[in-house]
């Protein structure tokens, strides 16, 4: 492993640490927050946009069609069993999300959720790192790097671990000021 694979790896970390951070709620309605919810089609785990088309008509409403009547049980026992904390209402041919405004308590709750999923990332990207380094120290032994040249690619892995993990941290802040915004 070289540094540019190491460094396509922590974007792919940074891409998916986003993507995690959109599937948290803040208040208002958003598709992406149904992104992590799994229905089971036909006893196969399927994700729920796969399923159905999911709108949002105003701020604080989510409405989801599923494309086949037959699966409207199991989607709305997918979305209640889920931990967003919401209660799904079926009329028959839809189902709505009501999107509550936050309790200072739930957004503590999400604030922690939020803080997990930034260190599985930090965690992530040193253990890309790590990968870099010992790929690194077993060229250096093998005599296919001077030390020097060992050393200064250790140092470049060093600073691409901090830069990746200083931007996880600015989307983990700007993720929990938008929470924390009442």
């Amino acid at each position: 492993m070289d540094l540019k694979d190491a460094e396509e790896r922590m974007k792919k970390a940074l891409e998916a640490t986003s993507h995690n951070f959109n599937t948290i709620r803040t208040g208002r309605a958003s598709a992406s927050l149904l992104d992590r919810i799994m229905v089971p089609y036909y006893e196969v785990p399927t994700p729920l946009k796969s399923l159905a088309s999911v709108t949002t008509p105003d701020s604080s409403t989510i409405l989801i069609q599923p494309f086949d009547k037959s699966v409207m049980r199991d989607l709305e026992r997918a979305i209640a069993e889920s931990d967003l904390g919401l209660t799904p209402n079926n009329d028959g041919s839809t189902i709505r999300l009501n999107i509550p405004a936050l309790t200072q308590e739930r957004r503590k709750e999400l604030v922690k959720t939020l803080n997990t999923l930034a260190e599985e990332s930090r965690v992530g990207v040193r253990n890309i790192r790590r990968d870099v380094i010992d790929s690194i120290r077993k060229q250096e032994k093998n005599g296919e790097l001077s030390e020097d040249t060992a050393r200064d690619q250790q140092d470049q892995a060093q600073k691409l671990t901090a830069k990746y993990t200083e931007q996880i941290d600015k989307l983990f802040a700007a993720k929990e000021q938008e929470i924390m915004k009442v």
